[in-house]
């Protein structure tokens, strides 16, 4: 694959608005080529997270090496303490697959991935039909302390701010309709 045809598709979304579900739609829908990009966390792993599989899951110590090396296409503290970035050796090697990532990453690790990437980039957002859908998408999670929770609303309410900023925005209140409605962008991108 030459560097003309190095295209990155971006799903981007407040926690909680449905980007993973869509993503994993897109790489169902699109097997031959997509394929999802790792992203790197200082977080602990969930109980159902596998790494290399959902994240890399790396030391703070390890995560500040590789920044000061200038090995991630975007970084960003997500949440206090919690930071979150792209590889660009993980970009390298699905493009080496031949095969295009496919991010599902935070509103700035997006806008960041845009601005290096611009002419490849298709950015998708994906936007809750209010922020009280949201909180409640959130509960029934059951993975948030009352204190996560409100840090997560409020993240959400400043991110639904750039919304403008990216190429196509999808309101997820359907989520069979937005999937097919992101499925219709990349197509559409990938031809």
């Amino acid at each position: 694959m030459n560097s003309s045809s190095h295209k990155i598709i971006i799903i981007t979304a407040p926690s909680g608005a449905g980007k993973t579900s869509i993503t994993k739609y897109l790489l169902q829908t699109f097997p031959e080529q997509l394929a999802f990009s790792v992203s790197a966390a200082t977080r602990r792993p969930r109980s159902y997270e596998q790494e290399g599989k959902d994240y890399y899951f790396i030391s703070m110590e390890e995560f500040r090496r590789r920044i000061q090396n200038d090995e991630f296409a975007e970084w960003e503290m997500v949440y206090e303490g919690k930071y979150y970035g792209t590889l660009k050796s993980e970009l390298y090697r699905i493009w080496n697959d031949n095969k295009f990532p496919l991010l599902d990453i935070d509103v700035k690790g997006a806008i960041h991935v845009q601005q290096q990437y611009r002419d490849h980039c298709l950015s998708l957002f994906i936007q809750p039909p209010s922020i009280d859908e949201l909180k409640k998408r959130l509960e029934s999670r059951g993975t948030e302390s009352a204190e996560s929770l409100q840090a997560r609303l409020n993240k959400s309410a400043y991110e639904l701010s750039f919304h403008d900023q990216f190429d196509h925005i999808i309101i997820n209140e359907n989520l069979e309709k937005a999937c097919w409605e992101a499925a219709v962008f990349v197509k559409k991108f990938l031809n």
